[in-house]
């Protein structure tokens, strides 16, 4: 069954009844249309209603819903073609990141993204997109590969955090994600960044340096999860839903303080609602920044995002 949040029950409720409406509208050969679109006006207006007005836990929920479009999805969604590259060429292949190449809007762009699962099988295989070192360097290498040969990067992230096992320590995780923060930082090539779901911690910040950020209507974007924060800040798990109200992680806080660029619209109810239009809305957007940082010389490409990090706190 699908998954249905609290909140979202009177919208689920009053569409299932329009359905019910509608069957028996055509079993019995009736003429209720009226009666339907009435009931179908009010559905829409319930939900401009509901979701027009989230809170930050609330988008935490949809940021984490697991039928919510991910990396792979997009990738299929608005590349005509995509190669998948694999391996750090020191350690392994990471299955919480993808990486590779692909076609965009007749441009070949590099493509890295966190990868979730859909079912608990496959999040255990990607490690429920928290990545390992062997990821971000993962993601390294194919970003200096793209500078070698001039192409674009596209980022999409939509992970918890990095993962902080024993193993992925001894590795050098913290190294690893402040290499790639130093390395995207000088890299001489567009670079855009899209929070596409969850935005967590070093996991990442370890693939989010760019040129643009954008963060998707219903995404969040923040230093720590609010589980994480709440376990620091007053030692209890359970307070998440206050530390997500004082972390400031939706898009809309994130827009007002300047650190995103742009906030690309879902289809109303959530991307997970509407996956085609969620593909074209966040087509479109890239599309546009892509042309304009296309236009921009390597210089001015590497100055303007200098001078976007460095300005991130200063309002």
């Amino acid at each position: 069954m699908p998954t249905v949040f609290d909140f979202e029950k009177p919208v689920v409720e009053l569409e299932n009844k329009i359905a019910e409406l509608k069957k028996f509208a055509e079993e019995k050969n009736l003429q209720l249309d009226n009666e339907i679109q009435t009931l179908e006006h009010r559905a829409e207006e319930l939900k401009r209603s509901i979701y027009g007005n989230l809170s930050p836990w609330q988008k935490i929920l949809i940021a984490r819903h697991p039928e919510r479009p991910g990396t792979r999805d997009y990738i299929n969604g608005i590349m005509s073609e995509f190669i998948e590259l694999h391996g750090d060429r020191n350690f392994g292949d990471d299955k919480a990141i993808v990486g590779g190449i692909g076609q965009f809007e007749n441009h070949v762009v590099t493509v890295v993204g966190h990868v979730k699962g859909k079912d608990t099988k496959q999040n255990i295989a990607c490690n429920f997109g928290m990545v390992h070192p062997e990821g971000c360097r993962k993601a390294l290498r194919l970003m200096r590969q793209a500078e070698k040969f001039g192409r674009p990067v596209i980022c999409f992230i939509d992970t918890p955090g990095a993962f902080c096992g024993l193993g992925a320590e001894e590795r050098g995780q913290a190294e690893a994600i402040a290499k790639n923060i130093m390395v995207m930082s000088t890299l001489k090539i567009p670079i855009i960044v899209v929070v596409i779901g969850e935005g967590g911690s070093g996991g990442a910040l370890a693939i989010g340096v760019g040129n643009r950020i954008l963060m998707q209507e219903h995404a969040v974007f923040s230093v720590s999860s609010p589980e994480a924060c709440a376990s620091i800040i007053w030692k209890d798990a359970s307070k998440a839903r206050e530390a997500a109200q004082v972390l400031k992680l939706t898009a809309q806080d994130l827009k007002d303080f300047c650190i995103v660029d742009e906030i690309i619209p879902e289809p109303l109810g959530g991307a997970h609602r509407a996956n085609e239009k969620a593909f074209s809305l966040l087509k479109e957007s890239l599309k546009r920044h892509l042309e304009e940082l296309r236009a921009m010389s390597p210089e001015e490409l590497v100055s303007s995002r200098y001078q976007k990090i460095r300005s991130i706190g200063c309002l």
